[in-house]
């Protein structure tokens, strides 16, 4: 896999399509850029995506955390993927996101407006922050320990593809009889690559996370950003809050929402054709 120096790391990237229409995708927590490897094929040639591993996560470099988890705050991975995309040469993209790459998205914006055009997000967490579910250093712990473990909690993340019952404390989890044989190796993959997060990942994130929602410091500048963005929620989400994702057209001055149903927080496994399908439409739309 290739990487590219960004600032004091090295962050490792895939390269998919060619030509001068760029986007810039940027994954979420607990996340790695597999979780598009499901979407590749679905794209067209022609919109040639960046996705860049965080620091901490999939094949990218993973500095020892630092006091406070500060080497991995939600504004020093805007900058890592700020570097990066300079790095790469490119001067204005697009930008995708999923999840807690949105937030971070938010940050890249406000310190680079002229750099992107228009931001496609799939269910982002607000600029006012996530209060993380199960935010305790026990429940992470469990995750980071357990593959099992961690495979529930990312199963609770896409309900689509497993039996509803299956997902219930004490349940044996199960997948449906019609989630394809790719869906459920890319899901594993992506479980996989929970085993080599960095702890500034692991617990970092929340830390960063709860703390934006207690300064709230981030959604008083949000006026300010002008892309276009369309944001996409699964209307089985229980990561993102309802209430969150209503408010961002009101926090956003260029802002559309859409409401997916039958998915949960993660479209781009759990019903790739549709999220292909979307992101190619915004992307080729100018």
């Amino acid at each position: 896999m290739p990487f590219i120096q960004a600032g004091n790391v090295k962050l490792n990237y895939v390269e998919h399509g060619t030509g001068n229409n760029i986007v810039v995708f940027i994954h979420g927590y607990l996340g790695c850029v597999q979780w598009m490897d499901l979407i590749w094929p679905r794209l067209p040639k022609d919109i040639h995506v960046f996705a860049i591993d965080w620091r901490g996560c999939g094949e990218s470099e993973k500095p020892t955390p630092s006091k406070d988890f500060a080497n991995y705050s939600l504004r020093q991975h805007a900058e890592d993927m700020i570097a990066a995309i300079k790095a790469l040469g490119i001067s204005k993209c697009g930008l995708a996101n999923h999840s807690t790459g949105g937030i971070i998205g938010t940050y890249m914006l406000l310190a680079e407006p002229g750099m992107f055009k228009k931001v496609f997000s799939l269910d982002p967490i607000s600029p006012r922050g996530l209060k993380v579910q199960g935010n305790d250093h026990a429940f992470f712990q469990a995750m980071k320990d357990s593959r099992s473990y961690a495979f529930k909690a990312l199963g609770v993340a896409a309900p689509a593809l497993f039996i509803k019952e299956s997902l219930y404390p004490g349940a044996k989890i199960q997948f449906k009889e019609q989630t394809t044989q790719e869906q459920k190796d890319v899901f594993n993959l992506v479980v996989d690559k929970t085993r080599i997060l960095s702890d500034g990942i692991w617990f970092g994130t929340p830390f960063h996370l709860a703390q934006e929602r207690e300064k709230g410091t981030l959604a008083n500048k949000t006026h300010t950003i002008k892309q276009p963005h369309l944001v996409l929620w699964g209307e089985d989400d229980i990561i993102i809050p309802r209430k969150d994702i209503e408010e961002m057209p009101h926090l956003l001055p260029n802002c559309e929402l859409k409401i997916i149903k039958n998915v949960g927080h993660v479209l781009t496994i759990e019903n790739p054709d549709l999220y292909a399908q979307i992101f190619t439409d915004f992307f080729r739309n100018k």
